[in-house]
């Protein structure tokens, strides 16, 4: 009897030490070598994810934009950027409409607003010659905003988050959710740049 609880408790033990190491968890932060223009790019593994519902064009329309931190290093020169990509459940077809308004995008951080300008709407722009984070959809626009890592680490502290567009019709994105991974990926980030 004694036998059949040692082994029971060894097969147990044996299978708790196979998950833990298959679940061991992902990096937050992702250094990589552009291969064109030889600069360091870092950034965040996961970006904020915020919504607009757009139910008065249909049933269940909504627009998404992701915001992720970029760090580009060519050679000790140091620049900090803001990633965003936005795409809609709609398939317009039209990049246009999707990048109207993100010409200036103005960050909400527990009620604070923080103006953003364009760098570029390529990875070029920034000094990359690949996009930095992965499309979640194929019609994805992307932009590129320049930062500080004074405003990545206001950001990173904020308990509340939006954004807001600055077209025509100004529009108000929330929060997808509570964010938790790409908070705890924001704040990895800002010390891993800025120790």
């Amino acid at each position: 009897m004694l036998s059949l609880k040692l082994r029971n408790y060894s097969s147990r033990l044996t299978l708790l030490i196979v998950v833990s190491s298959c679940s061991s968890s992902e990096p937050l932060i992702k250094d990589t070598l552009d291969p064109m223009t030889g600069a360091t790019v870092t950034h965040a593994d996961v970006p904020f994810v915020f919504y607009r519902d757009n139910s008065s064009t249909a049933a269940h329309a909504r627009e998404f934009i992701h915001l992720g931190p970029v760090q580009v290093n060519r050679m000790g020169q140091y620049r900090y950027f803001l990633w965003l990509g936005a795409w809609s459940t709609m398939q317009s077809g039209h990049l246009s409409e999707q990048m109207d308004g993100l010409e200036s995008l103005i960050v909400i951080a527990d009620g604070e607003p923080m103006p953003l300008m364009l760098a570029g709407w390529t990875p070029d722009s920034i000094g990359a010659s690949e996009s930095v984070y992965m499309k979640p959809a194929a019609s994805l626009a992307e932009a590129y905003y320049e930062v500080t890592v004074d405003q990545l680490r206001f950001i990173a502290g904020a308990s509340d988050i939006r954004l807001l567009t600055t077209a025509l019709k100004p529009a108000s994105y929330e929060a997808w959710d509570d964010q938790a991974t790409a908070r705890h990926s924001l704040a990895e980030f800002v010390d891993y740049v800025a120790p």
